[in-house]
């Protein structure tokens, strides 16, 4: 062990007994005031990491869920950090004591919701236990929100463990379904979630995010109109559960730089549909250097803001490296210049600045992600930026000193 290495493992540690005084701290700050946080912090969690039963059958064998993927990443060329080394170690996300852990993390820090990725394959939930187990088996889960964003895409054999498959491009789950599984899936989500006390509510109404608007207008036959009536279900739904209507979120890969031809699309999408807001779980505007994808990212936000008549909400990206993934990707397909937590929290204030400059919406930031350690992304504290991104956070939305 060099010395570098020393220095960085032994900062996370002291930060690490700084985290139980720091959360009592902010939890009584918080209390005295009486309100609630000015920001929503939101850190998207990609709960893969855990032995879920489709994905022992299909996936990942060794019953560690995808840190079996991520525990083989190698690097791609000098400099590159692969394999990815958690400070905690590889520990299951469905475990409520590492949720514990993590929500003491993320509410002293500045992080006061979790996006749950959901989802519904084969008629059935898929990596569900990381939430209903993790997170809603935590004793401490009431001092954090959570919403759901339902990740209704099509995988692949290979896509998420290549290892496994090679070359195997062919479909293991088709994320279409049919008003049988579709009125499942509302039931389902109203009781499961919607009606914890601590689910994310805008104006009264359950926020729910949908990845892949194709795929859900593909299962009522590639007609806006037709998806249109399934999203009117679902808010009459809600409403019959009590709450004054359902807050449907369109959420993207990654933003795009619109062209007129691609603008009218996201129009149409939207406003036919009925989305009441726009998110993203990447920042868009990818590139190898950090500083450009940020400005990139920046430049896109602008645009789409100037044409959309719903709010959009901003969204800021620790990084992005899914080599583990995919054996033929390199430098050119990850983050690797000027990928500090310093630049995440400029990019981070000027989220913040963009959401203090829209005084008619929700203040709502959401942050790719809390774990998605396969992608390269992740606030969670590792072997090489210790506590650094946590830390960012808290310094731009607890302490504002950038």
């Amino acid at each position: 062990m060099n010395r570098n290495q020393f220095l960085s493992i032994a900062w996370s540690v002291c930060c690490l007994f700084a985290v139980s005084a720091a959360s009592v701290a902010q939890s009584g700050k918080q209390k005295k005031a009486g309100a609630k946080p000015e920001y929503i912090v939101a850190a998207y969690v990609w709960p893969s990491c855990h032995d879920d039963p489709m994905g022992r059958k299909f996936l990942w064998g060794e019953g560690i869920g995808e840190w079996e993927v991520i525990k083989k990443g190698n690097p791609r060329f000098e400099g590159h950090y692969q394999p990815r080394q958690p400070f905690f170690g590889y520990e299951m996300d469905n475990d409520p004591k590492v949720v514990e852990r993590w929500i003491d993390l993320a509410t002293s820090h500045g992080v006061n919701t979790f996006v749950y990725d959901w989802y519904w394959y084969d008629e059935g939930p898929y990596l569900e236990s990381a939430l209903n187990d993790g997170f809603l088996g935590a004793p401490n889960n009431g001092k954090m929100n959570f919403y759901l964003m339902w990740a209704n895409h099509d995988v692949k054999r290979n896509y998420w463990n290549y290892h496994r498959y090679g070359d195997d491009e062919t479909l293991l789950w088709d994320a279409r379904v049919d008003w049988k599984n579709f009125k499942i899936i509302v039931e389902r989500v109203i009781r499961q979630y919607f009606t914890k006390p601590n689910y994310l509510k805008i104006e009264g109404c359950p926020v729910f995010s949908i990845f892949d608007i194709g795929k859900l207008t593909d299962s009522f036959g590639g007609s806006l109109e037709e998806t249109r009536k399934a999203i009117n279900y679902f808010r009459d739904e809600v409403k019959k559960a009590g709450f004054p209507d359902l807050h449907l979120q369109h959420n993207f890969g990654g933003g795009y730089f619109l062209n007129p031809e691609s603008e009218k699309a996201l129009l149409e999408r939207v406003n036919s549909v009925g989305f009441n807001s726009v998110a993203m779980y990447n920042m868009g505007g990818f590139h190898p250097d950090y500083l450009l994808h940020g400005s990139n990212a920046r430049k896109i936000r602008e645009q789409w803001d100037a044409v959309l008549q719903v709010p959009l909400f901003p969204c800021v990206s620790v990084g992005w490296d899914d080599t583990p993934r995919f054996p033929t990707k390199g430098k050119k397909d990850v983050t690797c210049d000027h990928h500090t937590p310093a630049s995440f929290a400029m990019l981070l204030q000027k989220a913040k600045e963009y959401a203090d400059s829209h005084p008619g919406q929700p203040k709502l930031i959401t942050i790719n992600a809390w774990n998605e350690w396969v992608e390269g992304s992740y606030l969670l504290p590792d072997m090489l930026h210790g506590f650094g991104y946590l830390e960012a956070v808290k310094k731009v939305i607890v302490d504002e000193k950038w």
